[in-house]
């Protein structure tokens, strides 16, 4: 049990100066970005739309539930199908903030191919999507309350519950505020990445941490070496993979903790790419929305680029001759000491939430002016 603990807490540490360097970068993201930027970026139709959807859904913070509002918003705001489909396969398949957590726990080989890897899968997947017609069949979910901005932290494209956008401080339904000086953004991108973000995702952040521990501990080394390699690994993830509810950060030590316990780096790639992606609620209202036909390509297609994505990571492995550098229980030395200690107390304090109440009350203030105290 002790030797449990020890290993969950390494990860722990290993995992909490990045992850809270990619929520602040989240965060900014949040308070600056334009609401009604998401519809003139993916409005269209074609590569370019397809694209561009994949582009600006790669860095936003949101996870396979929280995409879902914003998608269903854009898709009704004009965005085509295809670009639809782009933005809710590489939104939760990678942000900053997993990236952050991918570099940390993995290397830089990883920490570049998956980001790339989830592009081109949103990419592809969003181009075979435009060759399926239209399903007849499909109905719109009701759309104040699948499209709307308080179903989540995603604001809708071309329809905001925040107000018209003013330069005063107007509350906002998702208890953020639209701002017009420097410093109420700013102290917005905090408390967004602070709270909002981070009470979505520190749930299943600890379900990461604990089951990348529980593998350190309890499954040896050599023990799925002999099924963790090859297109029947690869397959086995997708079966685990697309049911499952987990946001891209959260996979992130899982993954890590596979490749220690034997399983190939394309096999992990298949897992951190569908996993995220895709969950039954979301398949299920992905077809309400959008229609069996092209939930069937959604889903087909995303398998089969993962599956490809992850053969070519291993060919490209054997190849140059490189390795995922996975660094659990290594990667807190290579800061100081003090910087990973004082990172893991913060990010508890932050997550836990009557401590940060007590410790930190002014951040459970959404309408909080940096100017007024």
């Amino acid at each position: 049990m002790f030797e449990l603990l020890q290993n969950t807490w390494t990860v722990y540490l290993d995992t909490a100066f990045w992850l809270l360097l990619g929520l602040f970068a989240a965060g900014l993201i949040k308070s600056y970005l334009a609401e009604d930027t998401l519809t003139r970026w993916v409005g269209g139709s074609g590569f370019s739309a397809v694209s561009r959807a994949a582009l600006f859904g790669a860095p936003l913070p949101l996870c396979s539930c929280g995409v879902l509002p914003a998608a269903i918003g854009l898709h009704r705001a004009g965005a085509s199908k295809e670009a639809t489909v782009s933005f809710l396969i590489s939104t939760p398949e990678t942000s900053v903030d997993s990236i952050a957590v991918t570099y940390a726990l993995m290397g830089p080989i990883m920490a570049v191919y998956r980001p790339v890897a989830a592009l081109l899968s949103a990419i592809v997947t969003g181009l075979m999507t435009a060759l399926v017609g239209n399903d007849d069949d499909a109905k719109a979910a009701d759309k104040d309350t699948a499209a709307s901005c308080c179903a989540s932290e995603s604001v809708s494209a071309g329809e905001s519950c925040c107000g018209d956008g003013n330069a005063e401080s107007e509350p906002g339904c998702c208890g953020q505020q639209v701002v017009g000086n420097r410093q109420s953004r700013f102290f917005s991108a905090i408390r967004y990445a602070a709270v909002d973000l981070l009470d979505d995702i520190a749930a299943w952040m600890v379900v990461g941490i604990v089951v990348a521990g529980i593998i350190l501990t309890y499954i040896p080394a050599d023990w799925l070496a002999h099924w963790g390699q090859g297109v029947f690994a690869m397959l086995i993830m997708l079966v685990v993979g697309i049911p499952m509810y987990i946001c891209a950060v959260a996979s992130t030590p899982v993954a890590a903790g596979l490749i220690v316990a034997g399983v190939s780096p394309g096999a992990v790639l298949v897992f951190l790419l569908v996993g995220p992606a895709t969950n039954i609620a979301g398949l299920a209202l992905v077809s309400k929305e959008l229609g069996i036909k092209v939930t069937v390509v959604y889903l087909g297609g995303l398998a089969v680029m993962s599956l490809g994505m992850g053969l070519l990571l291993e060919a490209l492995l054997r190849t140059t001759g490189l390795v995922i550098d996975v660094r659990l229980g290594e990667t807190h030395m290579m800061l100081p000491d003090y910087l990973g200690w004082g990172s893991a107390i913060l990010l508890l304090i932050l997550a836990i939430k009557p401590l940060r109440r007590r410790l930190l009350p002014w951040l459970e203030r959404p309408g909080y002016d940096t100017k007024a105290g």
